[in-house]
């Protein structure tokens, strides 16, 4: 299973909640850090992992760092959403987590500046782990805010594309697409269409689509988010116009906003067996390294390749690059056992036999350079496509926010007004939503 479900209301309503910190300071970022690391204790780590095989993981690290720390006992509670972390660490108290974990890597911003979660520059200079060094670097720059590191990385996701060798074979098409040209034939071709629906549909391009958000296709446009002054910069960069354009183009190749969304709705649950893309009905999938993995549980009836997802024709030299993202994890600024907390964060963020062990139990990517190299990782093909894409030095995560990922909602709600047919004038709503999120910024800051 995936460290992350997608952006919906559920993403929308721990945005929410976090951004209730912004009025409720959680402490400074030296509070806490008074406490003897070496004394008995018992720290609390709150995780939202809930699967049976994905808690078995953790739970086995959590075990092995007991092993190797027998005066620390660690209190694990999983399956804890953002919306009730995020209460916890703005109330406090004796129940409170000392660290935490999140899937929600677009809340670094809001996090740090709240301080909701301790500085760990202090931790990591007194250890002398350089993050630069030590993560792969494009987590290391998705982990902190402004300069400000609250939090590590613990694991990534890389994304790509997935598609079907039996439906390839069978449109003729050798090799899997490099530029959005060629991406958009191969969509065509591969796509068969019964009556008002389909029988095989090349790819789902719609913004409300399995993965397929204007985050995940702005890595690979190269998007420039924020001028540099900070302001919301989607109406004055060209990629922004090219992504809409194309993307709403694609749309219309494949049967039109009505048709997809009559087809889309129909579709099975994007975690389970009946995904579109296992039963057949979607021959090429945008997805994260997990879903070869669930692929494979699934017990398809055709082989599956994997490579990067295209880039726009004149960006070709940069194929291999694709969107990232994590899990995050950080010492609660309420903790009264900061030390203590940081033994933890320590083992399972840097320690290599537990990050690759971690990695190969729930097929996520690793974070570390040194598990990254490690001989025991995966070695499965379809893996390690993911783990060299999230290795190019292009692959990259949205940049942090004081609103958290506040402002990638406003420009997918754009987009899916402007597939629709709801938004007429592209410029004009660019300029509309670098206005919300202006705003949205100035009233969170």
């Amino acid at each position: 299973m995936p460290t992350r479900p997608r952006k919906t209301a559920a993403a929308l309503g721990a945005l929410a909640a976090i951004s209730l910190l912004a009025s409720a300071c959680t402490g400074t970022a030296d509070s806490g850090a008074t406490d003897d690391p070496k004394a008995r204790t018992t720290l609390t780590f709150w995780h939202g992992w809930s699967a049976p095989s994905e808690v078995a993981a953790i739970d086995a690290n959590i075990k092995a760092f007991e092993d190797a720390f027998p005066h620390i006992t660690v209190n694990v509670v999983k399956g804890i959403t953002d919306d009730k972390l995020n209460q916890a660490l703005r109330a406090g108290g004796s129940k409170a987590p000392d660290v935490v974990s999140s899937f929600t890597t677009d809340n670094v911003g809001r996090f740090c500046t709240t301080n909701a979660l301790a500085d760990l520059k202090p931790f990591l200079e007194k250890a002398k782990i350089d993050p630069a060094t030590t993560f792969l670097p494009s987590m290391a720059d998705y982990t902190e805010h402004q300069g400000k590191r609250c939090t590590v990385p613990l694991l990534g996701d890389a994304y790509g594309l997935y598609y079907n060798k039996k439906a390839f074979a069978e449109a003729g098409i050798t090799a899997p697409p490099k530029t959005l040209s060629e991406f958009d034939k191969a969509a065509e071709k591969l796509t068969k269409a019964t009556g008002d629906g389909y029988q095989q549909l090349g790819f789902m391009p719609s913004f409300q689509g399995y993965e397929t958000t204007f985050e995940h296709y702005a890595s690979q446009f190269g998007i420039e988010y924020f001028d540099g002054s900070g302001k919301s910069n989607l109406a004055a960069d060209p990629a922004a116009k090219e992504l809409f354009t194309w993307q709403k183009a694609l749309v219309g190749k494949l049967g039109g906003y009505k048709k997809l969304e009559k087809f889309r709705t129909g579709l099975g649950d994007e975690w389970g067996p009946k995904h579109p893309f296992h039963t057949g009905q979607v021959a090429m999938q945008l997805d994260g390294e997990w879903r070869g993995k669930m692929a494979k549980d699934a017990k398809l009836g055709f082989e599956i390749g994997a490579a990067p997802f295209p880039v726009p024709d004149d960006q070709v030299a940069d194929y291999g690059k694709g969107y990232l993202s994590g899990t995050i994890l950080g010492i609660a600024s309420v903790s009264k056992k900061q030390n203590a907390a940081w033994e933890l964060v320590k083992y399972l963020s840097t320690d290599t036999d537990a990050v690759v062990s971690f990695a190969n139990a729930i097929h996520n990517v690793p974070s570390t350079m040194a598990a990254l190299k490690s001989p025991k990782l995966n070695n499965d093909p379809l893996y390690r496509t993911f783990v060299d894409i999230a290795q190019h030095p292009k692959s990259a995560h949205a940049p942090s926010s004081v609103n958290g990922g506040a402002f990638l909602l406003t420009a997918q709600d754009l987009g899916v007004r402007y597939e629709a047919g709801r938004e007429k004038d592209l410029a004009a709503g660019l300029k509309k939503t670098d206005a919300q999120v202006d705003k949205d910024n100035e009233q969170a800051g």
